[in-house]
């Protein structure tokens, strides 16, 4: 269940397509050398918990383990707090690691369907959630075109954003049925940013960093192209 250099979002993806309440998995942190990153499935989202390697114990919290799977033990019998909601986790399933990081979402779908010997098409009233993503983003007003950092979420065919990832509730929501195009920006005096086209308006937005900026960029393109493929009347270029 140890996956290496698997990305965060394909974590995500791989558990949400494959796993079920109480699936886990250990990544590497793209933050630092030194940490790890407990993947943890509770109900229909994924929650990431940091686990530091000291170099003799494994430091969790408020814990110390002198090896994983003293950890995954521990946690095995008790709960994880999995968020500000009071979320309860446990580990119960380790998910295999003889699984390959899938390269666009799309693959994700068909890694499912061998593992779980169904056909690619049974999982089509599924695959939304696979392209589900969180963070924070800075966001060009409407009026007063200043910059704000505001929450988004990313799920299903809609993209809200809240005054910060506290807030229960949307600023507003976004009907990606709407968008038109989702590309890289270079009109605005910015780095990272990108822009949503809409048909009254064009939402410009920046992210911390151009990996970032890609992997949003990259989902709600997957998002476009599957609504151009089930809507009638839309076209290709949704997802240029």
């Amino acid at each position: 269940w140890y996956h290496d250099n698997l990305t965060r979002h394909a974590a995500e993806a791989l558990l949400l397509s494959n796993g079920q309440d109480g699936s886990y998995l250990l990544r590497k942190s793209n933050e630092r050398e030194d940490l790890y990153s407990l993947s943890v499935r509770g109900k229909d989202s994924v929650k990431h918990f940091h686990v530091e390697h000291t170099g003799t114990s494994f430091k969790f919290g408020f814990n110390e383990f002198s090896n994983l799977k003293e950890l995954v033990m521990h946690f095995a019998n008790q709960p994880l707090i999995g968020s500000e909601t009071g979320t309860l986790i446990v580990l119960k399933h380790p998910y295999p690691r003889q699984v390959e990081e899938p390269s666009i979402y799309e693959s994700v779908r068909v890694h499912t369907a061998m593992q779980t010997g169904r056909t690619e098409s049974d999982l089509v009233p599924t695959a939304p959630s696979l392209g589900t993503k969180e963070g924070y983003l800075i966001k060009q007003g409407k009026i007063v075109k200043n910059w704000k950092t505001r929450w988004f979420t990313l799920h299903r065919n809609e993209l809200k954003y809240f005054k910060d990832q506290t807030a229960t509730e949307p600023i507003r929501a976004l009907d990606l049925t709407e968008c038109s195009a989702v590309q890289f920006d270079y009109s605005q005096e910015r780095v990272n940013c990108f822009c949503l086209v809409f048909p009254l308006r064009t939402y410009y937005l920046c992210a911390k960093t151009g990996i970032e900026a890609d992997e949003w960029i990259k989902i709600l393109r997957w998002k476009l192209v599957r609504l151009c493929a089930g809507l009638p009347g839309r076209t290709a270029q949704a997802a240029a």
